[in-house]
């Protein structure tokens, strides 16, 4: 199918960055996607269960996280505006650590993105065949999957107008609820009633830190995987008009994109609601927090920002597995196919065989839910760690390699180099370290280690083949 291939020359060369893809994301498309990035479901659904376990300290669990996700970011920054490209981190893993590092940290993140895939495709089904159940969930699983992979399919720009509405709606959604929980927590919210007025649930019922503070460290094990795709913004920016300048602005908003969503929104829960209120738990914490101050239909305004949320995630997973896929390919770690792309810049092989496994992983999904499927959530539990690790040790390198080679491109610098690099692989060493205390954590750990060792063991098999293949020729 010689239409299918096209190469960088029979493309116009202001359309098309050196690797083959177009640059079909726009700048609002690019901004969207960095401000939405940091905003996973999980930050709708898994909250509750921090709150529980930590009190309100879980805020405290929330700033350290995303300390540490505003640091890797940072590192991470630096590299792509230096080198923007839709392998990201683990191309300069491949330059800086070795061809082991780029092919390992890659295939475990395009398995963690694989995996995610069919728990978003899941959990949008659950809620739509809750709207209509004349339709099964395994059918609105193949509806959403389906639709999503025709959107990435269609072109780049496709996939980034998507998620241009998907991120959004996150974000005016989280945005409104900041506002009204903000005014009913000052009493000024019409219908406000002295349980919700004020910040005593901050402090009442045990207080800040009710169970103590080691409980601190046991909410950072549960909202810490709900950061990840902080880091899709430095893939995709390989395929924007201006991708230095889009990297630059998603890197410095960081900060203020996790002290207002993150930190902002689940400090409104805390002082609206008691922390050990039943409702969290039983409705959601974000539902909970908007029946206490009397919205009408919480629960279904919550069920459609989720709905969104979780197809914003499975949109951006299915780029972001394709494009590392892409990236493996063209690098040979992957099969070559991977690396052609369609006359719209599209690598639909990649594209195709990622959606293939994240279809396969839906079948395990209802097929053996608590065997084969729990093995691959928990096997894909820790890779989040495991690549902000890599990307921190890999930055360590790549600044030397950039100062001699272009030290204009160093656009943008991590703070105090080296001490906060080191600083920040000790936070991850910390965190990793601490998941084996804690029994829900420890088998993410394990089972996540396992996979990893074996895609490593691979990985330093093919760089030794290739070492006696090159000393023989």
């Amino acid at each position: 199918m010689h239409t299918q291939q096209t190469t960088t020359a029979e493309q116009s060369p202001s359309d098309v960055p050196s690797d083959g893809l177009r640059a079909g994301l726009k700048n609002r498309h690019l901004s969207m996607i960095a401000i939405g990035g940091v905003i996973g479901a999980g930050l709708f659904i898994g909250s509750g269960a921090g709150i529980a376990a930590a009190g309100p300290g879980i805020l405290l669990s929330y700033a350290l996280v995303g300390a540490m996700v505003v640091l890797v970011m940072r590192m991470l920054g630096e590299m792509a505006a230096a080198n923007p490209t839709s392998g990201s981190f683990s191309a300069y893993a491949d330059r800086a650590l070795g061809r082991w590092a780029g092919f390992s940290i890659g295939w475990l993140y395009w398995f963690f993105w694989v995996v995610v895939m069919a728990v978003e495709a899941t959990a949008g089904a659950v809620i739509l065949e809750g709207w209509v159940p004349a339709v099964p969930q395994w059918a609105w699983a193949l509806i959403v999957m389906v639709v999503l992979t025709a959107t990435n399919l269609a072109s780049v720009g496709s996939y980034g107008e998507f998620e241009f509405w998907f991120a959004g709606i996150k974000v005016v959604a989280i945005a409104a609820f900041i506002v009204i929980g903000a005014l009913a927590v000052l009493g000024i919210l019409p219908g406000s009633d002295h349980e919700t007025v004020g910040l005593a649930n901050l402090t009442d019922h045990g207080g800040f830190l009710p169970h103590g503070p080691g409980a601190i460290l046991t909410g950072v094990l549960m909202v810490v995987f709900s950061f990840m795709g902080s880091e899709i913004v430095t893939l995709a920016a390989g395929e924007s008009e201006h991708p230095q300048r889009a990297v630059s602005k998603a890197t410095n908003s960081v900060i203020w994109r996790i002290a207002v969503f993150y930190l902002g929104s689940i400090f409104i829960v805390v002082t609206l609601l008691p922390w050990n209120d039943k409702s969290i738990l039983e409705h959601g914490s974000y539902v909970a927090a908007l029946e206490a101050i009397g919205i009408p239909h919480a629960g279904q305004i919550m069920n459609v920002i989720v709905l969104t949320a979780v197809l914003s995630c499975l949109n951006s997973g299915l780029y972001t597995a394709s494009r590392m896929a892409f990236s493996l390919g063209r690098r040979g770690d992957a099969p070559k196919s991977f690396a052609r792309t369609t006359a719209r810049g599209v690598p639909r092989a990649a594209i195709l065989s990622s959606v293939a496994f994240g279809f396969l992983a839906v079948f395990f999904n209802y097929k053996w839910p608590d065997t084969v499927f729990a093995f691959l959530l928990n096997a894909s539990g820790a890779v989040a760690l495991f690549v902000w690790l890599v990307i921190a040790f890999t930055q360590l390198r790549m600044r030397r390699i950039i100062l001699q080679e272009n030290p204009e491109k160093l656009i943008v610098k991590m703070w105090l180099f080296p001490y906060l690099t080191w600083a920040t692989i000790g936070m991850i060493s910390f965190v990793l370290a601490y998941m084996l205390t804690d029994p829900a954590a420890r088998d993410q750990l394990i089972f996540s280690g396992l996979v990893a060792a074996v895609v490593l063991a691979v990985a330093l098999i093919r760089d030794l083949v290739r070492r006696d293949r090159s000393g023989t020729t």
